[in-house]
Parts: C-alpha cells; sequence; structure tokens
C-alpha cells in the first residue's frame, strides 16, 4: 500500500512540475539593454541603499515598463508575443555604452539567457557619443559593430532584436521646439536597423515630439530631474538635469516605447 501511494505521490508531482514548466515557459521575456535613461533604479541598483533615501525621484523608463503588459494590453502584440504573459527583464545600467556593456560582460548574461520567443530591446548612444568621457566613448563605425552584434546574437538565440534611437535630452529648445541633440548617433541606429532588416522604434523623434507638446516649462520641472532644493532626500540641495527622469517622465517614454511595440507588432511577420 505504501509503495502504492508513493507511486502516486511521485506520478502526482512529476505532473504538478509538468505543469509549472509548462506555465513557466509560457513567459515571453523582454529584456531591456542600454543605459541609465532605461535602467531600474528601484530593484537593488545599488546593492545596500534604500532607493527612496539616496536615488528617488530618479526613474528609468524601464523600471515602469511592466504595468504596461497587463494581459488586456497584450492583445496588442499578439503578432509580436505569442505568449500569455510578460517578464521585463531591465539589464540597462548607468553609463553604460555599447562597448562596456559588452565589456563587462553585460550582454554575455542576457545572451545566455535568451530563449525562443524572447525580445530584447536595445537603447544607447547617450553614453557612446560622450567623447570628452574616454572610458565610455565609442566612435560611430564601433556603435554600429556592437549594435550590429547585439541583433546578429539575439538572432541566434531565435529571439527579436529591437533598436531603439536614444531618447531625448531637455535641450536644445528653440523657438518653443524640442530639437535633437545626438546627431550621429540618432542616425547610426537607423542605419542598423535598414541594413540588417531590424525593427527599430525611433524613441528620439517620439519623445522630442511628445515634450514639445507638453511645452518646455512643463517637461523641466515635471519629466526631467530639475528639482527644488528641499523636497527630496536623496537631493537636499535640489538638481539640475535635463537627461534623467522623474517617475512622471520615466512613465510618458515608456508609454511611447509601448506604442512603437504596437507599430512594430502590425508591421510583425513570423
Amino acid at each position: 500500500m505504501k509503495s502504492k501511494f508513493a507511486i502516486f505521490i511521485c506520478v502526482a508531482t512529476s505532473l504538478i512540475i509538468m505543469a509549472f514548466a509548462t506555465k513557466k515557459s509560457n513567459i515571453t521575456t523582454i529584456y531591456l539593454i542600454g543605459d541609465s535613461t532605461m535602467a531600474d533604479y528601484a530593484n537593488n541598483y545599488e546593492p545596500g541603499k534604500d532607493y527612496m533615501k539616496t536615488r528617488y525621484p530618479v526613474t528609468g523608463w524601464g523600471q515602469v515598463f511592466q504595468p504596461f503588459f497587463a494581459k488586456d494590453s497584450l492583445r496588442q502584440l499578439k503578432n509580436l508575443i505569442k505568449s500569455d504573459s510578460v517578464h521585463v527583464d531591465d539589464r540597462a545600467k548607468g553609463g553604460r555604452s555599447t562597448r562596456t556593456f559588452f565589456q563587462e560582460g553585460r550582454w554575455r548574461s542576457v545572451y545566455e539567457n535568451l530563449k525562443k520567443g524572447d525580445i530584447v530591446i536595445m537603447q544607447f548612444g547617450h553614453n557612446d557619443g560622450a567623447k570628452e568621457k574616454t572610458e565610455r566613448y565609442v566612435d560611430i563605425e564601433g556603435y554600429k559593430e556592437f549594435l550590429r552584434l547585439f541583433v546578429s546574437q539575439t538572432r541566434e538565440k531565435e529571439a527579436y532584436p529591437i533598436i531603439l534611437t536614444p531618447v531625448a535630452r531637455n535641450f536644445p529648445w528653440k523657438e518653443n521646439v524640442l530639437n535633437d541633440v545626438h546627431g550621429e548617433y540618432d542616425k547610426a541606429p537607423k542605419d542598423v536597423a535598414a541594413e540588417m532588416k531590424v525593427a527599430l522604434i525611433d524613441l528620439n523623434k517620439a519623445s522630442r515630439e511628445f515634450f514639445t507638446k507638453k511645452g518646455k516649462d512643463f517637461v523641466s520641472e515635471n519629466y526631467f530631474m530639475n528639482l527644488p532644493a528641499g523636497k527630496y532626500e536623496a537631493y537636499p540641495e535640489g538638481q539640475k538635469d535635463n537627461t534623467h527622469f522623474q517617475t512622471e517622465g520615466a512613465v510618458e517614454v515608456a508609454r511611447l516605447v509601448f506604442e512603437g511595440l504596437m507599430q512594430v507588432n502590425s508591421n510583425f511577420k513570423k
């Protein structure tokens, strides 16, 4: 009797494990690789430090991307994502260019975990173009080569690469219009996307147009890290930063990326 019961338990356990594995495998992971504008500062970004005390309200758009993938929203991405759920795995890190992201082993960690049907969204450019910071700078040809590498190795795993142009900075404004500051580092991702037939989301253009509609004063105060003294514990003397986002700005950029994904979805063919 004990033997039969033991067999029953083993079979039942196996069925549970199989069911769990099936359920687990029905998750598409969206890997985010990029820089500080995409990073997740709240998820142990600096081990041992309290985000609310040391960083808040700085927020990368990847940090607030997961909520856009509720089940109802996934219907809008049914050509691109076949699973019934999505996990956003934000690997972006401040100060990283395509080169340093690769050299530090951050890309390898993503590559080793990629599975068929996963998505890699890549957004670089801010640090690649920082010529005065030699530790991160990458010239245009190098920038393109690393993007090509990320694309080709993503495809090796039968996952889907999506290239983003770098999100806008909050300058320069001319006649109430936010202009481009990225130059060749905006054009290079477009060139690689066209060359390799990769989906592209022109986040630079989308964010500049959106910020322009909102207006310089509103965007500067509510979206970017321009903070008054005494309001936030992490910034007692205030802050003037027209590159990184407050939470509200990050949410709006995440929304722009999701809208870009919907456009990718409409053009997507398996």
